[in-house]
């Protein structure tokens, strides 16, 4: 759970550019933004800085009235990784957002890879490997498992940089292979020794 923006960080966040998503505001303003996961300072010179996926997603959510003091507070964006009860979110509005996320993702591909390479990985994806498949997977029209519907499921694995990928029937699976291999990912078939199923391990690429 994350608090929402002050006034002035939404003011920031409103009037970083539209394309790029570089920010414009004092240093205790970016900084803050920072923090809250909102914003990133680029390693390079001139340090400029940029919003991330989650930032993005703040920009393109049309800003509503306070909530009171002790209302919960809102979540950032999150992809649906499958394997919940309730039915997923599929209409217009959450399109819009799983759009916004992906871009905003290849900018900070862009921005932080060091050849500023955006069809491979970043050190973000790295850090979030399940989050960030299941927005590949989502942001490519896939369906996720939820509400009883068949679908993909993303779970994390015991290996180092590597998520398990699961899917209805192996035409499902092999889609989802390509998906993540267009979004530079390596993905590979794999039987679970018990059940017999099979499934994806899909790992971001390096070079």
């Amino acid at each position: 759970m994350s608090r929402p923006p002050t006034a002035a960080q939404r003011r920031v966040i409103d009037a970083a550019d539209p394309v790029t998503g570089r920010l414009r505001g004092t240093g205790a303003q970016l900084e803050a933004l920072v923090k809250r996961g909102l914003a990133f300072r680029h390693p390079r010179p001139p340090h400029d800085h940029f919003l991330t996926p989650a930032g993005h997603h703040v920009r393109e959510t049309v800003e509503e009235a306070p909530a009171p003091a002790d209302a919960p507070a809102a979540d950032v964006f999150s992809a649906h990784i499958g394997g919940t009860e309730e039915p997923a979110d599929t209409g217009p509005a959450r399109t819009r957002e799983v759009h916004s996320a992906w871009q905003g993702l290849l900018e900070l591909r862009r921005m932080t890879n060091p050849d500023g390479a955006t069809d491979r990985p970043c050190g973000w994806e790295r850090a979030h490997l399940v989050q960030a498949a299941a927005l590949a997977l989502e942001a490519a029209g896939h369906a996720p498992e939820a509400g009883g519907s068949p679908g993909y499921r993303v779970r994390a694995t015991p290996q180092p940089e590597a998520v398990a990928v699961h899917a209805p029937d192996a035409e499902t699976l092999r889609a989802c292979a390509t998906t993540l291999e267009r979004a530079g990912w390596q993905a590979g078939e794999y039987t679970q020794p018990r059940t017999r199923a099979r499934y994806l391990l899909a790992s971001p690429r390096r070079v």
